[in-house]
């Protein structure tokens, strides 16, 4: 069966560029368990003629916590520059000794993606990956949010089509290592009885600025809490809203 064509939708791109990196800091209870980066390049290829970001993010534990849970993450995206949404995905996992590994191609004039397995499945117009939901996220306008406002983004996690949703729950400052923030605070919604206790166990906390970069995340487990807060940036496309 042949499927059907459409354009290709466009979005006006101003919270991030190429050259943005980002570092955070991972707090398991007192102690540093890991570090994250995330880095908007230009990618080598061109996808239906179109040029697209690469987005690259690392994950590494640290420390004493590498001795006995040894995290080893990447996850990578090409994205189109006019559209924000993904054409390649890869997600190469080793967590604990538990290893992932998926490579999505996506075909977004037809609504079809490909599974490193080679099945071909039917997603919904512009379907996000895990790593494009977040930058195309942050292009959402929150100019007049109100509390309990959802915004929803649909995304192809584990091969599954899942609504990424998210909950505004309030404006404040908080303090970091690196200083202090304006901040909109958000909880995801997630499923209950997974890991979280309930739906707002999971905290996290945006720039109040056109960068929408997530500055800090919180989240209490079932066996204990963990948070990351970003402590280094570079290549913005906006002034941060620091206060100090």
């Amino acid at each position: 069966d042949t499927v059907d064509t459409h354009d290709l939708r466009e979005v006006d791109n101003h919270s991030f560029r190429v050259g943005e990196k980002i570092k955070y800091t991972v707090h398991y209870g007192w102690m540093d368990a890991g570090e994250a980066t995330l880095e908007v390049k230009k990618s080598p290829f061109t996808f239906n003629g179109r040029e697209a970001y690469h987005i690259i993010g690392n994950g590494t534990s640290l420390g004493a916590f590498d001795w006995f849970f040894k995290v080893r993450d990447r996850y990578e995206s090409h994205i189109d520059m006019q559209g924000l949404f993904p054409y390649h995905f890869v997600r190469n996992c080793d967590e604990g000794g538990y290893k992932i590994f998926q490579d999505y191609k996506f075909q977004p004039e037809k609504s079809t993606m490909t599974t490193n397995d080679g099945d071909t499945l039917l997603t919904t117009d512009f379907i996000q990956d895990m790593m494009s939901a977040y930058y195309y996220t942050r292009n959402m306008d929150f100019t007049n949010v109100k509390k309990g406002d959802i915004f929803t983004v649909e995304t192809i996690v584990d091969g599954k089509i899942y609504p990424m949703a998210i909950k505004f729950l309030k404006r404040e400052t908080i303090k970091l290592r690196a200083g202090k923030f304006r901040c909109m605070k958000f909880a995801p919604v997630v499923q209950e009885g997974r890991i979280f206790k309930t739906e707002e166990d999971l905290s996290v906390w945006i720039t109040d600025d056109l960068n929408k970069i997530p500055i800090m995340c919180e989240s209490d487990l079932l066996f204990g809490s963990i948070k990351m807060e970003m402590t280094e940036w570079s290549g913005l496309a906006n002034p941060l809203a620091k206060l100090d």
